[in-house]
């Protein structure tokens, strides 16, 4: 095959499938983030202490807003089971891949609505990050 149509080709299966890395980007995050988060968490988690006997649920979610521009954009969500009705959630920096807590969670309200809260609860950090600054 000649180098012309061998770059062709290629260009041709770039543009076909960059429709699908998109749409499965939107549907599922970036894998890397994804990655990142599931290995540096619970490490994380249980280097403060936290069992998985403590833990009802854990796993990386992406959020639908923008967030700190310090952070990789997906967070790993935590539900304690010793506090079911509120949601943690943690980022990991782009330098140095720090794992931080941040100060805003979620409180499932008596009436099935979600609230986000910043005042401190049973598993608040004290050196928790906002992940609506420097945005």
């Amino acid at each position: 095959m000649n180098k012309k149509l061998v770059g062709i080709l290629v260009i041709m299966g770039i543009v076909i499938a960059s429709p699908f890395i998109f749409l499965y980007l939107l549907s599922n995050g970036n894998p890397y983030t994804k990655y990142i988060a599931n290995k540096y968490v619970p490490e994380y988690l249980e280097d403060k202490g936290y069992t998985t006997d403590e833990i009802e649920e854990a796993h990386y979610v992406e959020p639908k807003h923008l967030i700190n521009k310090d952070f990789y954009h997906g967070h790993y969500m935590v539900i304690f089971k010793d506090e079911p009705d509120t949601t943690y959630y943690y980022g990991i920096t782009k330098r140095g891949k720090h794992v931080k807590q941040f100060c805003e969670k979620d409180r499932l309200l008596e009436n099935g609505v979600t609230d986000i809260i910043e005042n401190e609860t049973k598993h608040s950090e004290k050196s928790c990050v906002s992940y609506f600054e420097n945005r």
